[in-house]
């Protein structure tokens, strides 16, 4: 690969500003912008899966900076003979989108500073995020058995449809697209091509977290004195059902139960029910809505004091989802929750066993757990490294 091609992306991200630079002809950036529009779907799919790519996108100034950089002209240039070799082949281009683990490093280390800051760094966000990338590429596109196979992954498809998915996910990825990362490299597009044709883009349903059914609990939460409480919130874990057209399962609706009797205690400042699309595969019923309504409806908790979740997956995001609420709502992590669900879970969440399972899904422990007062009832303090964004799993970042 000649260094010219690197002198040409280098003048494509220059003209691709969104507002006018320096380095690049004005007619050339006003033909450039006239050609890109603004997907306020994929915008937001990257921006929630791909905080630091998306923000790379952003600063075209640190994109032209990188191709300058010998590291990533020698990797970009591998990427691009064997995007070539594909001849556009779908498949074929999946594979050769795919990063490998040398790419990741090198790209990883390669990072301008001034990009934004994360709890551990730059280079572990990076890895995650480009295997993040992979695993979409991997589950979305080729077909490879997701680490939760009866929830996560596009479903059964033919190999022919399958290959038109990858196939219109290829074009989009190279539709000017503002704010991308696209000039540098197009399998972050790809990727968000690929949930959005598989329908898959749960990560940004209901999205902010802190408007629609939850404004009027944030809006409690500015005024609430935290003190006043025992604890800050009640945390319902999800139990889903695993038959097509039900909303609740019966241990959910347990859950539920044992909910609006220790709310009733008067303890707890605020109630998260968590729980997203995930049983039975691809149900329409998000859990924390069904939940919430539920608690409205059958037991007369009123609305500005319960907060959904509705994106949880597993245990394990249930709590690292209610810390990520508490954070946002200005709860002190200094304190309790309370967690309530069936005794065989509460028992679980309490184990080694969860700790262990924490640390090989999430990486890190989303709180810890303290007191268990009753059979269903557990003390919980949120940590704050549950901040921590991993497209690994796109459907709950």
């Amino acid at each position: 690969m000649s260094t010219s091609w690197f002198v040409m992306q280098a003048a494509a991200l220059a003209a691709a500003c969104a507002m006018p630079c320096a380095s690049a002809p004005s007619g050339m950036a006003q033909a450039t912008r006239s050609a890109a529009v603004a997907d306020t779907a994929l915008g937001a799919l990257s921006q929630r899966l791909f905080p630091l790519f998306t923000a790379l996108g952003r600063d075209r100034t640190a994109l032209i900076a990188l191709l300058g950089r010998p590291a990533v002209r020698e990797l970009l240039s591998a990427r691009a003979e064997r995007l070539t070799g594909c001849q556009e082949e779908p498949g074929c281009v999946a594979q050769a989108l795919l990063w490998r683990d040398s790419e990741i490093a090198a790209l990883a280390h390669a990072l301008p500073a001034g990009l934004p800051v994360f709890d551990d760094g730059v280079v572990a966000q990076a890895r995650r995020e480009l295997q993040g990338a992979n695993v979409i590429l991997g589950t979305y596109g080729l077909g490879q058995v997701p680490a939760y196979a009866t929830i996560d992954g596009a479903g059964t498809i033919s190999p022919a449809e399958r290959r038109n998915w990858l196939q219109a996910a290829f074009w989009v990825s190279k539709a000017p697209r503002l704010g991308s990362v696209q000039p540098f490299d197009v399998s972050f597009d790809f990727a968000l091509a690929l949930l959005d044709g598989s329908t898959r883009t749960d990560a940004i349903g209901f999205m902010p977290l802190n408007s629609g059914m939850n404004a009027d609990a944030f809006a409690r939460a500015r005024r609430t004195n935290w003190g006043d409480f025992r604890y800050t919130a009640l945390i319902v874990t999800g139990i889903g059902p695993e038959l097509d057209g039900m909303p609740l399962s019966p241990g959910g609706k347990y859950h539920l139960r044992l909910a609006a009797q220790q709310f009733a205690r008067g303890e707890t400042a605020f109630i998260i029910v968590s729980g997203g699309r995930a049983h039975p595969f691809n149900t329409p019923f998000a859990e924390a809505v069904e939940m919430r309504a539920a608690l409205i409806d059958r037991y007369g908790i009123p609305a500005d004091r319960i907060v959904i979740d509705p994106h949880a997956r597993h245990t394990t995001t249930n709590m690292r989802n209610a810390a990520r609420l508490l954070m946002a709502m200005g709860a002190p992590l200094t304190q309790d929750t309370l967690v309530v669900c069936n005794p065989i879970q509460s028992k679980n969440i309490a184990s080694p066993a969860f700790v262990a399972r924490n640390e090989r899904e999430l990486g890190y422990q989303p709180g810890v757990a303290g007191a268990r007062i009753s059979p269903t009832a557990l003390e919980w303090r949120p940590a704050a490294s549950s901040a921590r964004i991993d497209p690994r799993d796109p459907l709950d970042p």
